[in-house]
């Protein structure tokens, strides 16, 4: 069960999404040191105590983190930034 699940909606055409969900990655990346890698249609990424996915769907992204029992303090900060963050990018 994931600690941080965000939905936020987009009408995007696909190939909009996936640079959109890319901005998202590197913004993770940058911010929490995380390693992102597509597998198919959705990004994976990773760091020692935390793991998620972002699935682009035709109308929706879908961002679902799971964190380490060290990391669960931190999971309202994180929330907030990911979830301004998607709502900048995809901003339906």
């Amino acid at each position: 069960m994931a600690d941080i699940s965000i939905v936020q909606a987009h009408n995007m055409p696909p190939e909009q999404a996936r640079a959109a969900a890319q901005e998202v990655a590197d913004k993770m990346a940058a911010d929490f040191g995380m390693e992102c890698r597509w597998d198919g249609p959705v990004l994976r990424f990773e760091r020692s105590g935390v793991d998620g996915t972002l699935v682009v769907n035709d109308r929706d992204a879908q961002l679902d983190i799971t964190l380490g029992l060290m990391m669960k303090a931190f999971a309202p900060m994180v929330q907030e930034k990911l979830a301004r963050k998607m709502q900048k990018v995809f901003g339906a």
